[in-house]
């Protein structure tokens, strides 16, 4: 941990206010917050349609050359609902810079200039994690995990057996469709959390190392719980994180290095001070 200079502690000194002014201030950036979200909402609801289209073209894909290639709906209000909640989440991830900049805003004048330097990156790099993982799960996944459930499908035979075809349902396939890349891009953010803990000194590189078995198998339990339940969307999920993890333990030990030399260079410069103030005594 870096212990503040005087100067740290004077400027954190200078933003200290009254219990009021840090609530009115918390009320602006939660105002503020809404606001966005609301407009990013509205955005998002406007043009629903288009989204959800976008969200359907692995569907279709695997469905291309079928006779019934269509999503049904069986509730009056079950297409009004889903725009809804395709405006409710893009409006999230449209907003959610603004968003993380209110939060910023309120918090860092709180912090020291050293713990502001070390927590910025981290912020910034939340959305690409999430945008990353979400694209992994559209582009990389969701194609494979359709075509596993659309291979059920069974065509009618002789002798008066049913066939059994699929008539996907609209909210069905949004709920799918979101949870994966909800889960995904979530779940990505681990070189950002485990990266973050290192550099405050809650772990090291050599306790990641240590728990890597016990972490490989937590990895996997995770992704059998938040995928389809087939084999391919687990190990879809569960490879890239044990990537990942692997990725955040190289991280924490590139951290680790460079708090040793900026601790080595503070020792070193301490000692040249203190030499030339015994040469002047």
């Amino acid at each position: 941990m870096i212990s503040p200079t005087p100067e740290d502690e004077a400027a954190l000194d200078a933003t200290k206010a009254p219990l009021m002014e840090h609530l009115i201030e918390l009320r602006k950036r939660l105002v503020w917050s809404v606001a966005s979200f609301a407009v990013a909402f509205g955005i998002s609801f406007g043009f629903a349609k288009y989204i959800y289209a976008f969200l359907t073209i692995p569907l279709a894909h695997a469905l291309a050359g079928k006779a019934d290639a269509h999503l049904i709906f069986t509730a009056l209000g079950e297409v009004f609902f889903a725009y809804v909640k395709i405006g409710m989440f893009g409006g999230l991830c449209l907003a959610f810079p603004f968003v993380a900049a209110q939060l910023w805003m309120f918090i860092a004048p709180g912090l020291y200039k050293h713990e502001r330097n070390a927590f910025l990156p981290f912020l910034l790099a939340t959305p690409f994690c999430f945008i990353a993982g979400a694209a992994f799960a559209y582009y990389v996944l969701l194609p494979y995990a359709i075509h596993f459930f659309v291979g059920f499908e069974t065509p009618g035979v002789m002798g008066g057996a049913l066939g059994i075809q699929l008539q996907a349902k609209v909210s069905e396939y949004l709920d799918l469709v979101m949870k994966l890349l909800f889960a995904f891009g979530l779940t990505f953010q681990l070189p950002v959390l485990l990266s973050l803990l290192g550099k405050v000194g809650i772990i090291t590189s050599r306790q990641l190392r240590d728990m890597r078995r016990f972490a490989i198998v937590g990895l996997f339990a995770v992704a059998a719980v938040v995928t389809p339940p087939d084999p391919v969307s687990m190990l879809a999920l569960a490879v890239p994180l044990v990537g990942l993890y692997e990725i955040s333990v190289l991280l924490v030990r590139w951290i680790e290095r460079g708090r040793a030399r900026d601790e080595a260079a503070r020792l070193a410069k301490e000692a040249a001070e203190a030499a030339a103030g015994s040469e002047n005594s």
